[in-house]
């Protein structure tokens, strides 16, 4: 049986390979980050128009509201298949076809304007939903191609690249709506085709796979059976907060316009409101892996939880504009920092061998989760109300925080070579 100093030193020669980002994988994320501007343009665009197209579009206007959410049930529905592609194909080819086939969306989504067809609408925003699937790899591509010490900083490098499209998404939708005049609106999907192919060419030129030197004892580490993985702690914990965080951040999200509406405030103020909470999602990655570094990745997480639980309390407090514009923006910031932590967190559940099933795993449940809250979010809001959603929003964020503390007890428990 070994001893604990040959086990603690096994572990760190690991670390020692595995610790210091190379500087391709520094390269690398930042190319991600680009390519991650790039989709959020996209998916800002789709977020911005859709509702309106769809409504245009519905001879049920029941229905306006489904082809936005089919980018989100798409995306669940796709995630297990892109990451067991990738692991098959390599990242890079699996970005370059999703990057494709958002392109391939886009165009859709602009014939269906053109020829007043809501089924082909809905199949040009489903599409775009595949592109979403894969880009949501980015963080995680970007987090696998360094060492565990630099994750955090490779995730949030990634989702630095959403702040230019929180700012930029909802004025390209506005500004580009009438380039295919006198058809409204097609333009705006026509630039969804352009960013597709940008991103084509940049993973085309500029991005490769990287995957850091790992240990003979980490490389040769069999995988283990997925339910004894799910079943970890820390694997509890990352779910938790990127699933119920996600679900909670759509819930609200989605509901957020028209409740904005009913409760007196312009279409225009909707829209500041969602570009704003957009702001709040991204801006912080420019500095939430110091945050980790410096008060480690679970009070971070804890932070984010609060800060959720706050967007609750402010809606529930008022419904005047300020409230909105203060309640959506502690949803975006607390969204970001329990989704960088959950990120994180998952890096450290699996081994390599482990990668592939562990990342559907938790992104296929972390998209059924939002795909949820986005489908119900209106007919909720509809039946019960504006109070109703900001209550529901409780329940979740405190199984997140109970998942959290499970997995602090647990790592509280390991003996300290473990750790």
């Amino acid at each position: 049986m070994p001893s604990s100093s040959v086990l603690s030193s096994a572990h760190h020669t690991g670390a020692a390979d595995y610790g210091v980002p190379a500087p391709d994988g520094r390269r690398g994320a930042r190319v991600l980050a680009v390519c991650q501007a790039l989709y959020t343009s996209a998916v800002s665009i789709d977020l911005t128009l859709t509702g309106l197209v769809g409504y245009t579009l519905a001879t049920n206007k029941a229905l306006a509201t489904l082809p936005f959410s089919l980018i989100t049930v798409a995306a669940a529905l796709t995630t297990v298949f892109a990451s067991f592609l990738m692991a098959r194909i390599g990242r890079r080819a699996g970005f370059l076809l999703g990057s494709g086939v958002g392109a391939l969306g886009g165009s859709i989504s602009v014939w269906a304007i053109f020829h007043h067809s809501f089924w082909a609408f809905c199949a040009g925003t489903a599409t775009v939903g595949v592109f979403q699937a894969f880009a949501q790899y980015y963080r995680l591509a970007a987090a696998d191609a360094v060492g565990p010490l630099a994750r955090s900083r490779a995730i949030s490098t990634v989702l630095t690249g959403g702040v230019v499209a929180a700012v930029l998404g909802p004025w390209l939708a506005a500004s580009s709506k009438d380039w295919l005049a006198p058809v409204a609106f097609a333009g705006s999907y026509a630039l969804v085709t352009a960013l597709g192919l940008i991103s084509m060419v940049l993973l085309a030129f500029a991005y490769r796979d990287v995957m850091p030197a790992a240990s003979a004892a980490v490389a040769a580490e069999a995988p283990r059976p997925l339910g004894q993985i799910v079943r970890q702690p820390v694997f509890v914990a990352a779910l938790a907060n990127n699933a119920l965080g996600y679900a909670v951040m759509m819930f609200v999200m989605t509901a957020t316009p028209i409740a904005a509406v009913a409760c007196g405030h312009t279409i225009g103020d909707g829209a500041q409101i969602i570009q704003w909470h957009l702001v709040g999602m991204f801006a912080p990655s420019l500095f939430s892996a110091r945050l980790i570094q410096r008060f480690g990745v679970l009070r971070v997480i804890g932070c984010g939880i609060v800060l959720s639980a706050l967007c609750g309390v402010l809606a529930l407090r008022s419904t005047d504009l300020p409230h909105f514009y203060a309640a959506l923006a502690c949803l975006g910031v607390g969204w970001n920092f329990m989704f960088v932590g959950g990120t994180t967190l998952l890096s450290q559940s699996y081994r390599p061998a482990e990668r592939a099933k562990t990342q559907a795993t938790s992104e296929f449940t972390t998209f059924a989760f939002s795909a949820l809250g986005s489908l119900f979010a209106g007919q909720l809001l509809a039946r019960f109300g504006w109070t109703t959603i900001n209550l529901a929003i409780f329940p979740l964020l405190g199984l997140a925080a109970m998942a959290t503390l499970g997995y602090a007890w647990s790592r509280a428990r390991q003996p300290a070579w473990v750790s």
